[in-house]
């Protein structure tokens, strides 16, 4: 499959600020499979950064491995698609990962059987490590396109439409959360 180049550009954006300040990422992937971590490790020395990622695809996955709440996969106020969910998954990589400073995680529907209020909706969310503790920095919900270009299906390009945003969420959230002379810079 083709991948856009302007996810190519942000994947590149992104490791360079990664890089620039010193930070590394794992990442906790839902409904973008793994895409996240997968583009970024084609940039090379990209391995000084890039944690890992957790593909946590399924409800049990979910739980079993970054310890999201059952109760709230079960409610179905709640469940696996919504900001709760989202939080705890970017807690639990960065909890599971010493090495990480910094986390992001998505969740969401693609399509095509989701629940018609939930059709390409998806929850990002970023956290970061200070020397003291974990904490989210950013929570936001996104819906991901209906229109794609003759020949990609609408899953695929909502995937690469979520990992554009994950991209973007974290590029915006490097400078202000680990500016270099900050004192809360992050150890590693």
């Amino acid at each position: 499959m083709i991948v856009s180049n302007r996810l190519c550009e942000l994947a590149h954006e992104l490791s360079a600020l990664l890089s620039r300040h010193g930070c590394r990422i794992a990442f906790a992937e839902s409904c973008t499979a793994g895409w996240l971590s997968a583009l970024l490790s084609t940039i090379p020395g990209i391995s000084q950064s890039l944690c890992g990622s957790a593909v946590v695809y399924r409800e049990l996955t979910k739980h079993s491995w970054l310890d999201v709440s059952a109760h709230d996969l079960n409610d179905p106020a709640i469940g696996a698609v919504s900001p709760e969910v989202a939080t705890q998954m970017a807690m639990g990589v960065l909890e599971h990962t010493p090495e990480a400073d910094l986390s992001a995680a998505i969740t969401g529907h693609l399509g095509p059987n989701a629940p018609a209020h939930q059709d390409g909706v998806a929850f990002i969310a970023v956290a970061r490590r200070t020397p003291h503790e974990c904490q989210v920095v950013q929570v936001r919900q996104v819906q991901l396109g209906t229109d794609c270009p003759d020949g990609i299906s609408l899953r695929w390009h909502r995937q690469q439409f979520a990992v554009a945003l994950v991209y973007e969420a974290v590029i915006q959230t490097i400078p202000s959360q680990f500016d270099t002379s900050s004192d809360d810079r992050p150890t590693s």
